[in-house]
C-alpha cells in the first residue's frame, strides 16, 4: 500500500478521469449508467493508467441538471444505486491505486433538497440557508440573467418574496454568508473523506460568495458582481482547514474568473485548492462572446491564453488542471480537430498540446477514443435543460429551426453526454437496454474493443501520455517556455528541469505548415508523435496537417 500513499499525494505526475456516471457504462438493463458499472471497469481505468477517477455528482436529485441539483448530499440516486455500492467501489478502486474525487455541487441545492422545502414554509432558519429578497410579483430584486437562460430570480407568491437561481430555476443558491450553511457543507467533506474519498472537486466554487449589495447590471448578465465575490478565499480557506482536506486533491471548478484570483486559488500557500480550472480557452469560437453564436477559433487568441495563465500560474508557484472536454462541453475532436478527415490526428495532437504542459491534465470519459459530437438532426434527440432552453431562444431571436440545430450541434453539452463507447454491438455495449441518449453512428469502429487491437489508436496514444508524465519528471515539476508566439499555425514549447529539456511542437491546422528557423532540433530524439517518423528531427522542415512531436534532450551539467 506504500505506492498509494505516493500516487495519492503527488498530484503534478498525476492523470484525473472524469466519469459522467449516467453515461459511462449500465451493470443491469436500465439503458442509464450507474455506480456497479463504473466498478466493473475499474480494471480498464487501471490499465489506461490513470491515478484518480473524478465522478460526477450521483447524490439524490431531481435530476433536471442531471445531478447538479442535489437533494440530500449524503445519499445515492437510487436509479444509479446504493450506499454499499458506493463503498464497494471506492474500495475496489482502492485496491487498484485510484483514488476517488467526489463533486461537490455547494453554490446551490436542488429545490427539492429538505433545506428549500423549510424555507418554503416560511421556516426563517432555513429561510436564511438561502438567498431570499422583498419585491413585487413583476419586479425581481435585480436583472441579473440565469446560466441557463432567463431572470436570476424567482418569485414565490405565499411568500412574496423572490429567492436566486444563478442557474436552472429548481436549483436555489446557498447564502454562504450564513455561518450554518458553511458548517451543514463542512460535515458533507467530512462525511464522503471518512468513507475513504481521495479528493474533491468544488463545482462552481468562485460564484458562493454574493455580494453585500444586489444591483443591477447595466452592462452585463450579472457575473462581474458574484464571481470570486468579497469572501470567496476566506471561505474556501475555513472550508479546506476545518474538514482537514489540504493535504487531499482538490479541484475548483472557476466560472468566468480571473488570472489573479487563480493564482491565489491554487498557490499551496494559500491552503486554498490543489489547481483550478478556467474555461477561457474554451471560448475563442464564441463569435462575440456569445456561446450560441458561431465562429472559427481564434487560434491567436487560444495561443495568447495558454501562454499567459500557463506562465502567470507558474511565476506564483500555482497549479493548472488541464482539459479539453468535460460533461458541459462539446468533444474536442470536433471542435478545434477534424474529426473526418484527420480524426487520429488531431485527437492525438489536442491530447498532446496539454498533456505536455504545467498542470495535472484531465481525461474525460471517451476523450480517449476521439469520441465525437452527437450531431444530432431534431430537437427531439436532445435532453439537456440548457440546450432544450435555448433552442427555445434562439427560435425567438429569429433564428430558423435549421440554424438553431446547426448551433446545438456544435454547442449542446449533450455532445459530451453520449454513452460511452465499449464496443461496435448494440448500443455500444453502453447497456441491454435503450440508453437514455443515443449515440453516434460512429460507435461501430470507434470503441474500446476496437482502439484496444489497435496499436496506432487513440486509445493506446492516451496510454502513452499518461505513462510518460510518470517516467520523466521534467513534465510533471519542469518550468515552461513558449516559443514561435505569433505563428498562429503552430503551439510550441519547452519544458526544462535540471538539465532535462523537452520540445513539444504543434499544428493546429489542417495543412502542412513550415518549420520556423528558430525551433532547432538538432540533437533531440523524437519521444512521440501523432505520425510515423520518415526522418531524423533535424532534417524536418514542415509538420504534417495535425502533427505533433515532443522532443527531448539531456544537457551535459
Amino acid at each position: 500500500m506504500e505506492r498509494t500513499k505516493t500516487v495519492m499525494s503527488n498530484f503534478k505526475n498525476s492523470t484525473v478521469y472524469q466519469i459522467y456516471t449516467k453515461s459511462f457504462y449500465d451493470s443491469g438493463n436500465k439503458g442509464l449508467g450507474d455506480i456497479k458499472g463504473v466498478t466493473e471497469k475499474l480494471d480498464y481505468l487501471k490499465e489506461l493508467g490513470i491515478d484518480y477517477i473524478w465522478m460526477t455528482p450521483f447524490f439524490k436529485s431531481p435530476q433536471n441538471d442531471n445531478g447538479y441539483d442535489v437533494a440530500d448530499y449524503l445519499s445515492i440516486e437510487p436509479r444509479f444505486g446504493t450506499m454499499e455500492d458506493v463503498e464497494k467501489l471506492i474500495a475496489e478502486a482502492d485496491k487498484r491505486q485510484i483514488g476517488l474525487m467526489f463533486d461537490m455541487v455547494f453554490n446551490h441545492t436542488s429545490t427539492a433538497h429538505e433545506w428549500f422545502q423549510r424555507a418554503l414554509k416560511g421556516d426563517p432558519k432555513y429561510m436564511d440557508y438561502y438567498i431570499f429578497r422583498d419585491g413585487a410579483p413583476d419586479q425581481p430584486p435585480t436583472n441579473w440573467m440565469s446560466k441557463f437562460g432567463g431572470n436570476a430570480w424567482e418569485y414565490v407568491p405565499h411568500l412574496q418574496k423572490w429567492y436566486l437561481h444563478l442557474f436552472d430555476v429548481t436549483q436555489a443558491d446557498l447564502n454562504w454568508d450564513n455561518p450554518k450553511v458553511r458548517e451543514e457543507l463542512k460535515e458533507v467533506i467530512r462525511f464522503w473523506k471518512k468513507k475513504g474519498v481521495k479528493g474533491f472537486r468544488f463545482d462552481v466554487v468562485n460564484l458562493i460568495s454574493k455580494p453585500e449589495q444586489f444591483q443591477d447590471d447595466q452592462v452585463g448578465d450579472g457575473r462581474r458582481f458574484y464571481t470570486d465575490g468579497p469572501n470567496i478565499h476566506d471561505y474556501l480557506k475555513e472550508l479546506v482547514r476545518d474538514t482537514g482536506i489540504e493535504d487531499m486533491v482538490t479541484v475548483g471548478e472557476m466560472s468566468s474568473t480571473s488570472l489573479e484570483n487563480c493564482v491565489r486559488y491554487a498557490n499551496p500557500a494559500e491552503k486554498e485548492l490543489s489547481m483550478v480550472f478556467n474555461f477561457h480557452h474554451l471560448k475563442v469560437d464564441y463569435k462575440d462572446g456569445n456561446k450560441w453564436e458561431i465562429m472559427e477559433p481564434d487560434y491567436k487568441a487560444l495561443k495568447k491564453l495558454y501562454e499567459v495563465w500557463q506562465l502567470g500560474m507558474q511565476k506564483e508557484g500555482s497549479w493548472n488542471a488541464l482539459f479539453w472536454c468535460n460533461h458541459d462541453q462539446p468533444r474536442a475532436v470536433s471542435r478545434f480537430g477534424d474529426d473526418k478527415h484527420y480524426w487520429k490526428e488531431s485527437a492525438k495532437m489536442l491530447a498532446t498540446m496539454i498533456h505536455m504542459m504545467r498542470g495535472t491534465p484531465y481525461v474525460y470519459q471517451g476523450e480517449e477514443l476521439g469520441m465525437t459530437n452527437a450531431y444530432y438532426e431534431s430537437i427531439e434527440q436532445y435532453q439537456d435543460v440548457e440546450s432544450t432552453n435555448y433552442y427555445e431562444i434562439m427560435l425567438e431571436e429569429g433564428k430558423t429551426r435549421d440554424e438553431a440545430l446547426e448551433i446545438l450541434r456544435a454547442r449542446s453539452r449533450d455532445n459530451g453526454r453520449t454513452p460511452m463507447q465499449w464496443n461496435g454491438g448494440t448500443y455500444a455495449g453502453f447497456s441491454k437496454g435503450k440508453p437514455w441518449l443515443q449515440s453516434p453512428e460512429n460507435y461501430k469502429y470507434m470503441n474500446v474493443e476496437s482502439e484496444q487491437k489497435d496499436e496506432d489508436s487513440i486509445l493506446h496514444y492516451y496510454k502513452k501520455l499518461i505513462q510518460m508524465r510518470k517516467e520523466y519528471p521534467v513534465i510533471a515539476e519542469g518550468s515552461i517556455e513558449f516559443l514561435c508566439e505569433e505563428n498562429t499555425d503552430l503551439l510550441v514549447y519547452k519544458r526544462r528541469l535540471d538539465g532535462q529539456e523537452m520540445l513539444v511542437v504543434n499544428n493546429l491546422k489542417g495543412k502542412a505548415v513550415e518549420l520556423p528557423e528558430q525551433i532547432e532540433m538538432l540533437g533531440y530524439r523524437c519521444l512521440l508523435s501523432n505520425y510515423e517518423q520518415e526522418s531524423s528531427l533535424s532534417e524536418r522542415k514542415t509538420l504534417r496537417e495535425y502533427e505533433c512531436l515532443v522532443c527531448y534532450i539531456i544537457h551535459n551539467q
